[in-house]
C-alpha cells in the first residue's frame, strides 16, 4: 500500500507524535519558536531510534525531521493548529504557506490531516467537513502520498470531553464516524483514532463506572469490526501506563488495531523536566525515562497490534 512500508515496524505502525504547537506552548510556557523547535529537536534526536515512524509539523518540525533516525520514516501535519472558538463547527483549515507537494519535497512519507467531528451536530457542519477531507485526500492521492486522517470526536453540547456525559456518548459517535469516512470517497489509508470507550469509566478501572468490562470489550470490537481501513489509536494525553494497559484491553477485545501514533504519553514528562531544569533536565529525561516509554511501548504495541495487510 504506497509507501506504509517506510513508516512501519514488521507491518505495525508503533510512530511517535510531536506535532503539538498550541498544546505544546501551553506546556511549556512563555517560549519562544526557537525554544519549541529544539525541544521537537531532543525529542526526536533521542527517541525515534525505537519508534518506526514520527509525525512533526512543518512549522516547528523541520530541525527534528532532520535529526530523527534514519531508519524511522517522517509523517507532517497539513492542519493548522486548533479551531476557531467563536464560530459553531470547530471547522478545520490547512497551513497557509503548504501543500501536500511541499512537503513531499521535503522529506515527507505520509500526511496526517486533524479533523474535529461531531457526526451528529447539524448536517451542514458536517458537510463542510467532508467535502475537505475529499478534498485533501485528492490531494494525497494525487502525490501518491499516504493520508492519515486524526479524527477527534466531541458533541457540540457538551463542553466536557472528559465528563461522564460524554463518556455515555463517546462510543456510538466513534463508530459513525470510522462508519463514514472509511468510505473509498475520502480516500484514507489509515485512521488516527480514539479508543472507543473513556478508560476512566470502564469497571475494574473505576468506582462508578459508566461502561462494564463486556461492555466496553464489546466497543473494542465493534469499532476494529467497522473500520474498512487500517487504524491505529492515539494516546490523548493519558498516562504512559494507562495506555500501554489500554493496548492490552484492546488486544483481549480482539482489536484488529494496526499500532499507535503516540504523543504526550511517551514524552509528556519532559514538559516538567524543562520547568525544572532546562532543557539540560529534558536531555536528561530523554535519555532515562523518555526513552524507557518509547522502548517499554514498542514492546507492547508489537505484541498487541496486528500487522497491516
Amino acid at each position: 500500500m504506497k509507501n506504509l512500508d517506510r513508516l512501519t515496524d514488521n507491518h505495525i505502525i508503533s510512530a511517535l507524535a510531536i506535532d503539538q504547537r498550541g498544546a505544546l506552548k501551553r506546556m511549556l510556557g512563555d517560549v519562544s519558536e526557537t525554544d519549541i523547535s529544539r525541544f521537537k529537536v531532543l525529542i526526536s534526536k533521542y527517541l525515534t531510534p525505537y519508534a518506526s515512524s514520527i509525525l512533526l509539523d512543518p512549522e516547528y518540525g523541520q530541525d527534528a525531521a532532520g535529526d530523527r533516525d534514519s531508519e524511522c520514516g517522517l509523517l507532517m501535519a497539513y492542519e493548522k493548529t486548533g479551531y476557531d472558538k467563536t464560530e459553531p463547527g470547530r471547522l478545520p483549515d490547512l497551513l497557509d504557506e503548504w501543500s501536500v507537494r511541499e512537503l513531499k519535497d521535503k522529506g515527507t512519507e505520509a500526511i496526517k490531516l486533524l479533523v474535529y467531528i461531531d457526526p451528529d451536530e447539524e448536517r451542514e457542519i458536517n458537510i463542510q467537513k467532508e467535502s475537505f477531507i475529499q478534498r485533501v485526500g485528492s490531494e494525497c492521492r494525487g502525490e501518491d502520498i499516504p493520508f492519515f486522517l486524526e479524527i477527534i470526536t466531541y458533541d457540540k453540547d457538551i463542553e466536557d470531553a472528559k465528563s461522564r456525559e460524554f463518556a455515555e456518548k463517546k462510543p456510538g459517535k466513534i463508530l459513525k464516524v470510522i462508519e463514514e469516512y472509511g468510505k473509498e470517497k475520502y480516500g484514507v489509508d489509515v485512521f488516527k483514532v480514539e479508543v472507543p470507550v473513556n478508560m476512566n469509566y470502564v469497571e475494574g478501572y473505576c468506582e462508578d463506572p459508566v461502561y462494564t468490562k463486556i461492555e466496553a470489550l464489546a466497543h473494542f470490537k465493534e469499532q476494529s469490526d467497522a473500520s474498512g481501513v487500517p487504524f491505529i489509536f492515539l494516546s490523548a494525553g493519558v498516562t504512559s501506563e494507562m495506555f500501554n494497559e489500554t493496548l492490552r484491553f484492546a488486544k483481549e477485545a480482539g482489536s484488529q488495531f494496526n499500532g499507535v501514533l503516540c504523543g504526550r504519553a511517551t514524552w509528556a514528562g519532559a514538559a516538567d523536566a524543562y520547568h525544572e531544569g532546562g532543557f539540560e533536565a529534558v536531555e536528561e529525561w530523554m535519555k532515562t525515562t523518555g526513552t524507557k516509554n518509547i522502548q517499554t511501548l514498542r514492546e507492547v504495541v508489537q505484541e498487541c497490534a496486528s500487522p497491516i495487510k
